[in-house]
């Protein structure tokens, strides 16, 4: 029986405006391949930067620091 990865679920944040600068990111990845995809917005084709998991949760904790 083959297994299959799971496919990201990319989304952008509540706070991004329309304007389309923003980066989607597929946290659904975390969990079971323990990166974290992250895409430009603007090019859905284009390169994805795997950040590990951890990384990218220190970095959210920093950024919701007041």
């Amino acid at each position: 029986m083959a297994s299959t990865s799971p496919s990201p679920r990319w989304f952008t944040s509540s706070y991004s405006s329309n304007g389309g600068n923003c980066v989607e990111v597929a946290t659904n990845l975390a969990a079971t391949q323990g990166v974290v995809p992250v895409r430009d917005s603007k090019d859905r084709g284009g390169p994805v930067l795997e950040v590990p998991a951890t990384a990218f949760a220190a970095f959210v904790s920093l950024v919701r620091q007041p």
